[in-house]
């Protein structure tokens, strides 16, 4: 019955690439959008001081981790290691994740699929993904963000060309 060779599964150079730097890009997004976007500021009010979450992909995936600190401050932490996490939401695997940032699945279709796990209180889980969803539509174009998000919002003109405008150039200066 002799020996048997171990396969070890790939290591999916690109996507891992891609997730962390869109990781990256939409952890500072946030912190641009809770600075420019009164939505975005009302879902954070409404989260306790010094929560931490973050998304990421298992088993040893990137990772995103964003505090709200005292006074509605909000800080992209980048991979967080050694940070304590109140909530964490963690999609099953690299192609899951793949999916739904190269937004082929909607992140409530992902749900629906049981491919996301959070770990912490649904409320602010709740809170996080509409963050998520009001971010997703200032950085994407609308045919692709209609994909991204359950519904696409009708906001103005005004504040879709002047916030997209506001936290694309606060996400890449930092500011």
């Amino acid at each position: 019955m002799g020996q048997f060779r171990e396969v070890r599964a790939g290591r999916r150079v690109f996507q891992r690439l891609y997730i962390t730097l869109m990781l990256w890009f939409v952890g500072r997004a946030i912190v641009a959008a809770s600075k420019v976007d009164e939505d975005v500021k009302r879902e954070f009010e409404a989260l306790p001081d010094g929560l931490t979450f973050s998304l990421g992909v298992l088993p040893d995936g990137p990772r995103m981790v964003v505090r709200k600190e005292a006074g509605g401050k909000v800080r992209y932490l980048g991979q967080g290691k050694g940070e304590s996490i109140d909530l964490d939401m963690t999609i099953k695997h690299m192609q899951a994740f793949f999916m739904i940032f190269s937004f082929q699945e909607s992140t409530p279709t992902a749900n629906a699929r049981a491919r996301l796990y959070v770990d912490g209180g649904v409320p602010e889980a709740c809170a996080v993904v509409r963050v998520l969803d009001i971010v997703q539509v200032y950085l994407l174009p609308k045919f692709i963000a209609k994909l991204a998000v359950k519904r696409y919002p009708a906001w103005p003109w005004s504040r879709h060309l002047l916030g997209r405008s506001k936290v694309y150039l606060r996400t890449v200066t930092g500011l």
